[in-house]
């Protein structure tokens, strides 16, 4: 798990194609690799990776064809930057929500506004998601953490406060850019709960009790 709160900008500095699959190597002067270990798993921009080698300065991890096909490292290429979090240790503060590295769907900018000193988004996401997506709810995007400030249609706006853009990769995003995007977990259980009827649980009964 993860708390969507970046720890350090990396670099992606090489793509080996192995039999379909690819090995990315990462590299960031900002992270303390010496303290994890192989096996551990660190979140690539929102996407929920296992370290398989280690070194000063840099990672090396294998990423699938799944996961090539269902979210935007695949279009990935050396010198590309991306955002890095390892996974959360008992006791660790959460800071953002709960995480789980593993993406829902690829959005993309459809609009980037100023607004006062924050910068204002508007990602568009295939629909048969946006049902996930509430006003005032969190999301993940490329693993940061967000807010939803304003949910239309398939879209949904966020404000990108001056840390944060300086902080991760969305600083650098402009129309067009695809982004990986992960739902908050308990909108998917709740909805799996309504479906099975949950016991009782019902959309009055969680309107009732301020869920929805």
């Amino acid at each position: 798990m993860f708390t969507g709160i970046i720890k350090a900008i990396g670099t992606i500095s090489a793509i080996e194609r192995r039999g379909g699959d690819v090995r990315l190597s990462v590299k960031s002067n900002d992270m303390p690799f010496s303290e994890y270990a192989v096996g551990e798993s660190i979140a690539v921009s929102g996407v929920c990776l296992t370290a398989v080698a280690l070194h000063d300065d840099s990672f090396e991890t294998d990423v699938s064809v799944e996961t090539l096909d269902v979210t935007a490292l695949g279009r990935l290429g050396v010198g590309d930057k991306v955002n890095l979090e390892p996974s959360l240790s008992l006791g660790d503060r959460l800071g953002g929500h709960l995480v789980s590295g593993h993406v829902d769907c690829v959005g993309s900018i459809s609009k980037r506004e100023a607004d006062a000193r924050s910068t204002r988004l508007t990602i568009a996401i295939p629909l048969e998601f946006a049902r996930y997506v509430a006003k005032k709810g969190s999301i993940t995007v490329d693993g940061v953490s967000l807010t939803i400030n304003e949910v239309s249609g398939n879209g949904f706006e966020v404000n990108i406060i001056p840390h944060t853009a300086e902080a991760t990769i969305i600083g650098g995003y402009v129309v067009g850019t695809r982004v990986n995007i992960e739902v908050d977990v308990l909108a998917r259980y709740i909805e799996r709960l309504l479906a099975n009827d949950g016991g009782g649980l019902s959309k009055d009964f969680l309107r009732d009790h301020g869920y929805v």
